[in-house]
């Protein structure tokens, strides 16, 4: 069983996968209180599915973009398990959790995940014959940016609010917006790929004293 800990934002999502389904599954948004609620969270997690932590395969966890305090406390928590446990650790890039779950489709797509000070985190991608492929970098910018920065028949996905709304609103030739459920950062696809790289090279397995957060808009994204 591999566990997911996804706490890049002001969202809260854990999973765990058992290398044929996703077991259990759980995805809430938080007010800031990510200390107070992963720990008990996942210990219920693994408590429902009958699962004692040593028991584990590995552990995947959304290394960033994102929140500072959101990451460091789902990176703290991944990172102790694996050390106390001596599990496999597999960090994941926040986009690319977010990219899972979208279908192929001609036009750009641009994932946008909540920066801080009003300001969004966005990365575009491309669909290529072996799934999305980052365009670009990384970049940081407001809303009125984002939409003066678009050209092109655009998809948009992710966490988009009301600002966001209101600016895209105004390329409506141009934009489209995914479902809120499209646009749900869910960690049962975190576990996806963190038990696809788990079982692909022990290369791809992190070093559980060295993996660090990334914040803000760095590094470049990768494929999924």
């Amino acid at each position: 069983m591999l566990l997911a800990i996804d706490t890049a934002t002001r969202q809260i999502s854990l999973a765990l996968h058992d290398g044929l389904s996703i077991a259990a599954e759980s995805t809430w948004r938080t007010t800031n209180n990510h200390t107070v609620e992963l720990a008990p969270n996942t210990a219920l997690m693994l408590r429902r599915a009958g699962v004692e932590p040593g028991h584990l395969r590995g552990i995947a966890v959304a290394q960033g973009p994102g929140s500072y305090t959101g990451l460091r406390i789902g990176m703290g928590l991944a990172k102790g398990m694996a050390l106390a446990h001596n599990l496999p650790l597999i960090g994941v890039l926040t986009f690319e959790i977010l990219m899972r779950a979208q279908s192929p489709r001609d036009e750009r797509v641009i994932a946008v995940i909540h920066a801080g000070r009003g300001r969004i985190s966005t990365q575009a991608y491309r669909w290529a014959k072996r799934g999305w492929t980052p365009e670009g970098e990384t970049r940081v910018l407001d809303w009125a940016a984002l939409a003066a920065d678009i050209g092109e028949p655009t998809f948009i996905c992710g966490e988009v609010d009301g600002a966001g709304v209101e600016q895209l609103r105004k390329l409506k030739m141009k934009v489209m917006l995914a479902s809120p459920a499209q646009s749900l950062r869910r960690a049962g696809y975190l576990a996806e790929i963190g038990w696809e790289r788990l079982r692909a090279s022990p290369a791809a397995v992190d070093d559980s004293n060295t993996l660090a957060p990334i914040y803000g808009g760095q590094p470049q994204g990768v494929g999924v």
